[in-house]
């Protein structure tokens, strides 16, 4: 069997998605992992070097992307010494469906000194079975497979092993944190009433790459008026 991934790469250099791009918000629909997966992969492609650190991925969502061929471009915005930019447009049937911008710092040694740092208490699920992709956690629950279970008003973490992006072509550390980091949106958006806000952007800051396949996200905070939504979580690894 083929290993399982989002898009397959055409001859004529679009993507096209698999059944496993699909999302639960309409039967045509793609999921956010695809998309904001997508273009990390395409931006560390084209601009990414083992002495620059990804440390900041920034995707707007501008409408949902559907289950059809799908085109990606990706220009330099600035090539500097210390500071690289560069920005990814993600289209479909001739309009844009999202872009994303790639801040990357010159790795370096770290001054000297102790700062402020907060303590976290993150549980780890037990040892995944194979064949098992995620696993979901509440305050007020315990690790299952479903985050119908977690519809509650407690703190949720998520943990994650996903699946390729582009058929024949492994998930960086990069772009695994990439999608892992968009369930920020199910963990701190999940309530009583299930999830109430759909994610219109997303942006990832990163101090280190993940290791290892398994990565998960816990929220942090969630602020909300007038029916727009703010979410923090923080990224980890074991």
């Amino acid at each position: 069997m083929a290993t399982p991934a989002h898009f397959t790469l055409t001859q004529s250099g679009e993507f096209e998605p698999t059944p496993f791009a699909g999302s639960h918000w309409g039967d045509d629909h793609l999921n956010g992992p695809a998309v904001v997966g997508l273009a990390a992969q395409n931006l560390e492609s084209c601009c990414g070097s083992p002495d620059f650190m990804p440390t900041r991925l920034t995707v707007d969502l501008f409408r949902a992307a559907r289950s059809v061929a799908t085109s990606v471009s990706v220009r330099t915005v600035r090539d500097g010494r210390r500071v690289r930019s560069a920005e990814c447009d993600v289209a479909q049937e001739g309009r844009l469906v999202a872009r994303a911008t790639l801040l990357q710092y010159r790795r370096s040694t770290a001054p000297p000194g102790r700062l402020w740092s907060v303590s976290t208490t993150i549980p780890f699920p037990p040892r995944p079975d194979d064949g098992v992709q995620t696993a979901v956690d509440s305050d007020a629950g315990d690790w299952s497979r479903s985050p119908g279970d977690h519809q509650n008003d407690s703190r949720k973490r998520f943990y994650n092993s996903a699946i390729d992006i582009i058929s024949g072509q492994s998930n960086s550390p990069f772009v695994r944190a990439v999608m892992v980091a968009e369930a920020t949106s199910l963990v701190t958006n999940l309530g009583t009433k299930g999830i109430g806000y759909i994610n219109g952007d997303l942006t990832v800051g990163l101090a280190r790459l993940p290791v290892g396949e398994w990565i998960g996200v816990q929220a942090d905070s969630h602020w909300a008026a007038d029916g727009v939504a703010v979410g923090t979580a923080t990224l980890f690894d074991r």
